[in-house]
């Protein structure tokens, strides 16, 4: 058994992603972060982790995250992927090009990393990974129209990989956030959550390392708000 756990992020230079590093970090994982800032690298020399500068839209830059943290720990336990911001506006403005980047930003930043990681995972016998979409995914928002279609795919793809990945012991989650305190604040926003209050990026940090961990381990395929109430669909 590996002293330690390793834990990889990716986007996590700040907002819910760094705050994940955070947590993984307090809880006695080593990480390792990817980011297109200098951001990553920072916290990670802050956590006495890895960061590689580098972006979740580049294959090679992900071998290198991946290359690296095997050099260095020897293993991967678990991976989160989180995700920048795609292109908005109204439905039928998005160029074609914003539609690919958009499935760039929200979807494949899931299924590249993944890639790399699985062979890992399933060889060392198990691991978790954990991806931060949307609480607006089952009720589609005209304020996040990339988001909101393409992680409608994302959560095809955690539930066609977690049938796939079950019985070797890899799982794969989603994290559902709502309005999150990493996010420009308004009245508005707040008082159409039940709870009046936005969520802290803490809480689904917290809530990251809960699915990562060994208290989850009859969990996957799941997509679990963490909204506040905010979402009405059962």
């Amino acid at each position: 058994m590996a002293e330690h756990k390793v834990a990889i992020v990716t986007a996590g230079g700040s907002g819910m992603g760094a705050a994940a590093a955070r947590r993984l970090a307090a809880d006695g994982y080593r990480v390792a972060i990817l980011s297109s800032s200098g951001k990553g690298e920072a916290l990670a020399r802050e956590l006495g982790g890895l960061g590689v500068t580098g972006s979740n839209q580049s294959n090679d830059d992900l071998q290198r995250l991946v290359d690296q943290t095997l050099q260095r720990w020897g293993h991967i336990d678990v991976l989160v992927n989180s995700a920048g911001h795609g292109p908005k506006g109204p439905l039928l403005d998005i160029t074609d090009e914003q539609w690919h980047l958009g499935m760039d930003v929200y979807l494949l930043n899931v299924i590249r990393p993944t890639r790399l990681v699985t062979p890992h995972m399933v060889k060392q016998g198990g691991g978790a990974i954990v991806n931060i979409s949307t609480a607006w995914v089952g009720e589609p928002s005209p304020m996040f129209p990339t988001s909101a279609v393409a992680r409608s795919g994302l959560a095809a793809f955690t539930k066609l990989f977690a049938d796939q990945y079950a019985a070797q012991k890899v799982r794969m989650n989603n994290v559902l956030p709502g309005w999150i305190d990493s996010l420009p604040q308004t009245d508005a926003r707040r008082d159409s959550v039940p709870m009046q209050r936005y969520g802290t990026a803490d809480e689904i940090a917290a809530t990251v390392a809960f699915l990562a961990g060994e208290g989850a381990a009859y969990i996957t395929g799941q997509s679990l708000r963490v909204d506040g109430g905010l979402m009405r669909s059962v």
